[in-house]
């Protein structure tokens, strides 16, 4: 069965996907969004599977909002607007319906939805979430909002686009939580995300939000290696 939920402003939109995600043995339907602002937050916090996404909305657009996800479940966009179906699929949405649709057009953009997650249940997904104790609590972070990681002695500073927290971590122990395609140990205090990395320096490394760390001489070799390979592929 695919988790799914609804975003869209008009409540009579809402209510023939509410009616059409009914009649599908495969679908279960979480929850119906008229407020994006509200989904995102529900995003954030649950496993969805599938959105079926309106474009169109007071507050954002439903490609930015799907593209600013930092995990991307698989969409199906709704609009009354056919200019924008070539962007839908720009962004790989596994179909886009232009209102008004009858069920049967529905059915079968949620039959390659159906086969979609047939294919990729073949192979686990990857974990994109760090787990950590922060404030008292466990603390749910993802590794796409991490921008850097900084040694307080016994403990561990997580910053992320949004905040910062502070785990009782090595940071040899958080360093094997982390995948090691995204991230890179630069000093003995410093492990960075490579996707934050804007400029490398012979002691010194740049993030894309304006922050310059310093390079350890015993990570300076790994990083040339890095800078090496990122201007053959040519980053």
């Amino acid at each position: 069965m695919i988790n799914c939920i609804a975003i869209d402003d008009e409540p009579l939109a809402l209510e023939v996907l509410k009616k059409y995600i009914s009649k599908v043995p495969e679908l279960n339907l979480l929850q119906v969004f008229s407020d994006a602002i509200e989904a995102i937050n529900y995003l954030k916090k649950n496993t969805v599977e599938l959105l079926f996404l309106d474009i169109q909305m007071p507050d954002i657009n439903g490609f930015d909002l799907y593209r600013n996800l930092a995990v991307k479940p698989m969409v199906i966009f709704t609009t009354a607007h056919k200019e924008y179906a070539v962007e839908g699929f720009e962004v790989k949405a596994i179909d886009y319906l232009l209102k008004p649709f009858n069920f049967i057009r529905f059915e079968h953009a949620v039959a390659k939805a159906i086969h979609w997650a047939k294919i990729n249940d073949k192979e686990p997904a990857p974990i994109q979430y760090l787990y950590v104790h922060a404030d008292y609590k466990m603390v749910k972070i993802a590794f796409a909002d991490i921008i850097y990681l900084e040694a307080f002695d016994d403990y561990v500073k997580i910053n992320t686009v949004t905040q910062s927290y502070l785990t009782l971590l090595s940071m040899k122990k958080i360093l094997e939580k982390l995948p090691e395609k995204q991230f890179i140990r630069i000093h003995r205090s410093y492990i960075v995300a490579l996707k934050n990395i804007s400029f490398l320096q012979y002691r010194k490394i740049g993030l894309s939000n304006n922050i310059a760390l310093p390079i350890g001489d015993t990570y300076r070799t790994t990083l040339s290696l890095l800078k090496i390979k990122n201007e053959t592929e040519g980053k």
